[in-house]
């Protein structure tokens, strides 16, 4: 047993990877998810042969074919150095005893695009902001970046998700009368606005797209300070390799909060995952691959997720979103492996991940990986045709 999993171990090591060669190296889904099942079997292999059973005068019974170990993990317990927001195994579990790392990215103007380190985020929300723009908040947990850029102003929603995902919050300014206030409130002592580098950083031009957030360095303020003691409680989701039951069509799904500001997902066989395109402004918004800086790859997710959500207009430019507050439940959409399925969403706790119930009430199985969020207004239409899914942002 020793042996075996001094051999795994080494094999892993060998397939590590990270963010632009200065973060945390990690594995791809597919190793981290092969390791931890081969940890699995070897666990159970090992208390199968340190018992020695007593001789037995009935006849042995017939061998039964031993089954393979589950690919399921969560909702309510996740094994050692299994990340509990991605259901995949991290390179180096120490990574784990902390706080998610949440870091506002701007998707407007245009030209702070493409973004950089997107693609290493455990999870990434999307929203609208006024002005016929949204922005993204993209939390990091089972690895590091040093790169995320453009970090723009914070928004009231961000608080929410800080508070679900026991995060702190990395940001470059806000409203200092209707959004800091809230978001001080939610997150005493979790919070660190650009000034404070490394951290929340510019790299000299001083300009909307320039700031830059270090997940890594926000990580050891924060220990620092005191307000990261280690891992908090982030049960709650859970994932399976295995594609649940019920699904329908979904290879394309398309997300409109206006006719200038849109994503298509493009399901991709190949690598399993749903590959982001958005529209390009200089080029009479045809759509076009959105990449991550970093690795000069598409944005590829496992999970897609639009989430229908009452949205509070105050003025053009302020919104409030209802997240911690959905005990009730409310639809969502959630795109894996080439289908969609329409789940309930609720935050049963509202300082706990949100959970995905199916029809009977069961916590849905995510696809291991990374999962994307769009947020759209509770009264957004959709239709569909042929596997192709169109989201209208609409708010009352």
């Amino acid at each position: 047993m020793t042996k075996r999993f001094l051999m795994v171990l080494s094999v892993a090591a060998l397939l590590l990877a990270g963010c632009g060669g200065q973060t945390t190296p990690t594995l791809t889904d597919s190793q981290q998810t092969a390791v931890y099942q081969t940890l699995t079997a070897m666990a159970s292999e090992n208390a199968t042969d340190t018992a020695t059973p007593a001789p037995s005068p009935t006849p042995t019974p017939e061998p039964t074919a031993t089954p393979e170990p589950s690919t399921s993990v969560g909702p309510d317990q996740f094994p050692a150095g299994v990340n509990p927001l991605t259901g995949l195994a991290v390179s180096d579990a120490e990574i784990l005893d902390r706080r998610p790392v949440l870091i506002k990215v701007s998707n407007f103007p245009v030209e702070g695009r493409p973004h950089s380190g997107l693609s290493f985020a455990d999870i990434v929300f999307e929203y609208y902001i006024g002005a016929g723009s949204n922005r993204f908040a993209a939390l990091y947990y089972g690895q590091d970046c040093t790169q995320v850029n453009p970090v723009r102003s914070v928004r009231r929603v961000d608080g929410q998700l800080a508070r679900l995902y026991q995060a702190v919050l990395g940001y470059s300014g806000g409203n200092e009368e209707n959004v800091l206030p809230v978001i001080y409130e939610l997150l005493p002592g979790r919070t660190l606005a650009e000034g404070l580098c490394p951290g929340i950083c510019d790299d000299g031009h001083h300009w909307v797209t320039t700031v830059y957030g270090d997940s890594a360095a926000l990580t050891r303020y924060f220990k620092s300070t005191g307000a990261d003691t280690g891992a908090e409680d982030l049960t709650g989701m859970r994932f399976d390799e295995k594609v649940p039951e019920g699904g329908q069509p979904g290879d394309d799904a398309w997300v409109k909060y206006t006719d200038y500001t849109m994503s298509e997902w493009v399901y991709d066989p190949t690598s399993g995952k749903y590959l982001r395109w958005t529209e390009d402004p200089t080029q009479g918004y045809i759509m076009i691959p959105l990449v991550d800086r970093i690795t000069g790859e598409q944005l590829a997710f496992s999970n897609v997720i639009v989430l229908n959500t009452y949205v509070t207009e105050y003025t053009t430019v302020l919104h409030d979103m209802t997240l911690r507050d959905n005990q009730e439940g409310q639809t969502a959409t959630i795109f894996r492996d080439g289908q969609a399925f329409e789940v309930t969403w609720k935050a049963t706790d509202p300082d706990k991940p949100l959970q995905f119930f199916d029809a009977q009430g069961q916590v849905f199985p995510l696809k291991p990986g990374n999962t994307w969020m769009a947020l759209i207004g509770i009264t957004s239409d959709v239709a569909t045709e042929a596997g192709e899914w169109v989201f209208n942002f609409r708010i009352p």
